[in-house]
């Protein structure tokens, strides 16, 4: 079947009680043993639950892996992923990255004697240099928050593999509908489900996928140990979310691709980071890896931070706030809001600047996107 299809109906199986056409909440903690040492499919909602499990099968069938799993945040998921390593293990991460991760492993995963090293992955020969032999893990996101920069996925796994290293990728920003890592080689797939997959700002989760059965035990055994799940309730909305999530990313990107294109053109503007266009200098890889540019990106106005601020304090419709994948377009500050947790120096490294501002288009219609853009220029 078709992702549409399978967006609708994978892992959710007719409710054989009643025919309920929507999957029930199953909003138990607990469930009955049928007899004295003979559970039933599930005993108790943090080892697993019903509503949770027709959620991670189906995130498994659309990344085209095996295995799924659903957790309480993206940070909980990342958090259970970094699990798989151990002191003395070696870590390379790409230095372009979500400044929440960018906290999680330089602050609190460095600090059980696991090694890391933010290397710029585009550069695959600085890749092949940072390799020991005790690195267990690469750490991937593209595109890239904020500053959408593109890895080559397949070039990456190919290194990794040849190392017995285990390949990580963070695929908020397209979902499974314009990216699928696991094809192009990549171990263990990522997910903020707050975003796209959700798609309505309205819960966070998080969620893991993958296609080797001994990865997902060990990843099984994290969840369970840890308690990182997602509730039945959040799963449920997730759920609801994902239906759409074809539909929705089809409006996102074409509404995002023309905002970018208006932006390029506009004199107050000095650069657009928009994969879908021309002068993004990875756009062949764009056009190779990926099946469309997703809903977010970023651009830089003329300009310092203040330029930044007016132009911020001035939209009507796009509403100032972190996050992104909702229905809603957002805007933000990457510099002192969704990265500020990354340190001065690290930010300038990676090439966040003070006048970088990053958005996400949602579905409204794109003449009022425009319009409360070129209003707000008008401020700068």
């Amino acid at each position: 079947m078709k992702f549409e299809t399978l967006a609708i109906h994978a892992g959710q199986e007719r409710d054989p009680v009643y025919g309920a056409v929507m999957l029930p909440i199953y909003q138990t903690s607990t469930f009955a043993f049928k007899g004295v040492n003979q559970p039933g499919q599930f005993d108790y909602s943090r080892s697993g639950n019903p509503t949770r499990k027709a959620l991670e099968d189906c995130i498994a069938v659309l990344e085209n892996g095996k295995y799924g799993f659903a957790f309480s945040t993206g940070m909980a998921a990342e958090a259970t992923a970094l699990e798989l390593f151990a002191p003395g293990d070696h870590l390379i991460v790409h230095d372009d990255i979500y400044g929440g991760t960018y906290r999680l492993i330089s602050k609190i995963v460095n600090r059980r004697g696991i090694s890391v090293d933010f290397i710029n992955l585009r550069d695959l020969e600085a890749l092949k240099a940072a390799i020991r032999p005790e690195t267990k893990g690469i750490w991937t996101e593209t595109p890239t928050n904020p500053l959408m920069n593109l890895l080559d996925l397949n070039a990456i796994a190919d290194i990794a593999t040849r190392k017995g290293i285990v390949t990580i990728c963070d695929n908020t920003f397209l979902s499974p509908y314009f990216q699928r890592p696991l094809d192009l080689g990549i171990d263990m797939v990522l997910h903020s489900t707050t975003k796209y997959i959700n798609g309505h700002s309205d819960v966070v989760g998080g969620a893991i996928v993958v296609k080797d059965e001994s990865l997902a035990d060990r990843v099984k055994f994290f969840q369970n140990a840890m308690g990182t799940c997602s509730s039945p309730f959040d799963c449920f909305l997730v759920l609801r979310g994902l239906k759409t999530l074809a539909p929705r990313m089809e409006y996102h990107n074409r509404n995002a691709l023309a905002l970018a294109h208006w932006l390029e053109a506009h004199p107050k503007v000095e650069k657009v980071l928009h994969p879908g266009l021309e002068s993004h200098p990875q756009h062949a890889l764009a056009l190779k890896q990926m099946k469309g540019f997703g809903g977010t990106f970023s651009f830089k106005v003329k300009g310092g931070e203040e330029e930044a601020f007016r132009l911020l304090g001035a939209v009507k419709l796009f509403t100032l706030a972190e996050s992104l994948g909702g229905v809603e377009s957002l805007i933000e500050h990457p510099w002192g809001m969704t990265h500020v947790s990354m340190p001065e120096e690290a930010r300038i490294k990676a090439g966040i600047t003070r006048n970088l501002i990053r958005v996400s288009t949602g579905i409204e219609h794109i003449d009022d996107l425009i319009a409360d853009l070129d209003q707000s220029l008008s401020h700068v």
